[in-house]
């Protein structure tokens, strides 16, 4: 069975950049997540959703993210 919620670690490394920056892109809501108890996961399709939005905006924003 594939994995439906990833750590902020598991994420980091699918998206190739560093935990920090999911941290960040957690606290500013661009990835949504859920709680478990204590523990914050991240939804696959939360990072498909994140992706498809970068890739929507203009190379200019990118850049300056």
């Amino acid at each position: 069975m594939q994995k439906l919620l990833l750590t902020p670690e598991e994420a980091a490394s699918v998206l190739s950049i560093g935990r920090s920056k999911v941290y960040e892109l957690l606290r500013t809501g661009a990835i949504d997540s859920v709680r478990i108890g204590g523990s914050r996961r991240i939804r696959v399709d939360s990072l498909t959703k994140f992706i498809d939005a970068v890739a929507a905006e203009p190379e200019s924003l990118r850049r300056s993210a």
